[in-house]
């Protein structure tokens, strides 16, 4: 499979967040699978594509102009797919993905979940999307999407269509899953 990965692009974060963002690319990559991902130099990025290249699996990188004209290329990308921007970037690694995890992140990583699970609803796509919840990382925004729920203004339980893992376990069960069909 081809999973695709929605993080941060920033380093001065939890340095738990990087263990455990190495830990998920080992492990997608030993068990075979690919990974798709932003193409960036910086933070979760960068730590990711290093451990799943340095586990002999393939990495995909969809680069916008901008990180290219920033000098933010990752060199740990075994195939680089330019692209304009970030709108670009996100039709780009939907349509080559099979499945998509968020790990922690910021506003990038919110309109890159968002935007895959608004085009779910609609149909466009029936790929899982995991929410990787490291240490809690997603509590509030799961509160908000039950609160949104709550009040009526989600056709659907948005459960439905992202499934919350707090462990690398439950993350690796979902693809798993996901794989056989």
């Amino acid at each position: 499979m081809k999973i695709c990965i929605f993080c941060s692009a920033n380093h001065g974060i939890d340095h738990d967040f990087f263990d455990l963002t190495a830990e998920l690319g080992t492990k997608i990559a030993k068990n075979g699978h690919s990974i798709v991902f932003g193409g960036t130099n910086l933070g979760l990025m960068d730590c990711l594509a290093k451990a799943a290249r340095e586990s002999k699996g393939l990495t995909i990188g969809v680069v916008p102009t901008k990180v290219e004209e920033n000098g933010n290329v990752s060199t740990s990308m075994d195939v680089h797919i330019p692209c304009a921007d970030l709108s670009d970037r996100k039709s780009l690694m939907m349509d080559k993905s099979d499945l998509f995890i968020a790990l922690p992140g910021g506003i990038g990583t919110l309109d890159e979940i968002f935007s895959v699970t608004a085009m779910a609803t609609l149909g466009y796509h029936h790929k899982p999307i995991i929410l990787y919840n490291m240490k809690g990382f997603w509590n509030s925004l799961i509160a908000m999407l039950d609160d949104l729920h709550a009040r009526g203004v989600t056709r659907k339980d948005w459960r439905s269509y992202i499934q919350v893992a707090d462990t690398i376990d439950d993350v690796m069960r979902i693809i798993d899953q996901a794989a056989q069909g």
